[in-house]
């Protein structure tokens, strides 16, 4: 059998809306984009949302547009996608690691304020897997400190913790909708925002600072426009928010076909002694985006081998940060700073999770892991 990590739902829906956009004469920044900033934000129950090319773009630019840049420093979890760090100094700031839980791997915000300076601007919790970091906590400490929050919700879309969803404890909350995200366009993010002052600066900063765009000037003919800000080219277009759009509908029926994918893994193998599976946190809702699980850090290697000899797909979400060769070598990011986020790193692997994935599927994924573990030599 084969299993593959993530096999994308998109289907007829998807296609008639590109169609429609392919009949019509803008192809990049338009109406589509529009509807979906639109709709995306009334989900949300945000102010506003402007769509991007990436998460990281996104990221770059609200960081920017709250006033972050050179000289400052933004805290956050060095158990992410690199991304997470990249866009802090992209805006010119320098990214500050703080440990993670061991219970989730986000961000632990009893360390939080150890890590504050003078020159700290902001917080960068990221929602890891889909489960959301303490926002309430966070929000507390960010209030007292006069900081910033940006959250990251790349994994996080559908996701709530103690009656709080992304962007509602935040000044902004950052998507992704990278070609395996629970919404997926291939490449292609968002940062969304409750402040209507950010609308306009942000959607300046998307596209180079200018006034006015194609769509504008397919509306309304030439007039001349002008550049009032340096901005970037991060301006999502029709055909990526054309397929965003169908899969606004289906969000809350693929996470709970998501939901139960997990439940299938979490009784299949919550009494195999050499796996360690993440708790459930407490008045949350998983958003599940990966499913995660602890494996022997001595033996991950050939688990991940054998099962992709056995037709089954899996990747490492993640390898601490701090530990990419571009981050080694500053004082504050030698190996064993991050004691529970390097463990984590060591132990962890990411199953196949998406709506599409069959219960014989799953099934097959856990017998594998069994008899794998299984074969594998005892500890000495």
């Amino acid at each position: 059998m084969k299993v593959p990590f993530f096999r994308h739902g998109l289907g007829r829906a998807e296609l008639e809306r590109l169609a429609k956009v392919l009949r019509g004469p803008i192809l990049t920044t338009g109406a589509e984009v529009f509807e979906f900033e639109r709709k995306f934000s009334k989900y949300l129950g945000i102010h506003d949302t402007v769509a991007c090319t990436s998460w990281t773009g996104a990221a770059h630019i609200v960081l920017i547009a709250l006033g972050v840049g050179p000289g400052d420093e933004v805290i956050t979890t060095p158990f992410t996608f690199v991304a997470s760090a990249l866009a802090i100094l992209q805006a010119g700031a320098t990214p500050v690691f703080v440990d993670v839980e061991l219970g989730t791997g986000n961000l632990d915000a009893s360390l939080i304020e150890a890590a504050i300076t003078r020159r700290t601007k902001a917080i960068l919790p990221v929602h890891l897997y889909g489960q959301m970091a303490d926002m309430k906590a966070i929000d507390r400490i960010a209030r007292k400190h006069r900081l910033k929050v940006v959250e990251d919700a790349a994994h996080c879309v559908e996701g709530s913790r103690d009656g709080v969803r992304p962007g509602q404890l935040s000044d902004a909350v950052c998507f992704s909708f990278f070609a395996t995200k629970n919404l997926a366009c291939g490449e292609g993010g968002a940062v969304s925002f409750r402040d209507p002052s950010l609308s306009k600066k942000l959607r300046l900063l998307r596209l180079h600072g200018m006034t006015k765009t194609s769509y504008d000037r397919e509306k309304e003919g030439f007039k001349p426009w002008d550049v009032e800000i340096f901005g970037w080219k991060y301006n999502m277009d029709n055909l990526h928010a054309a397929l965003l759009l169908p899969q606004l509908g289906k969000i809350q029926k693929n996470a709970a076909r998501r939901r139960e994918r997990a439940r299938w893994y979490r009784r299949g193998l919550q009494d195999i002694p050499e796996i360690e599976l993440f708790p459930a946190v407490p008045r949350s809702v998983h958003a599940h985006h990966l499913y995660p699980i602890l494996v022997p850090a001595r033996h991950r290697g050939i688990i991940v081998q054998k099962l992709r000899e056995k037709g089954v797909e899996t990747t490492v979400n993640y390898r601490p940060v701090h530990l990419l060769s571009y981050f080694r070598g500053q004082p504050r990011w030698r190996r064993a700073s991050f004691p529970v986020a390097e463990k984590l790193g060591e132990r962890v692997l990411s199953l196949p999770l998406y709506p599409g994935l069959g219960k014989k599927e799953c099934d097959y994924v856990i017998r594998s892991l069994k008899r794998i573990l299984q074969s594998l030599p005892a500890k000495s």
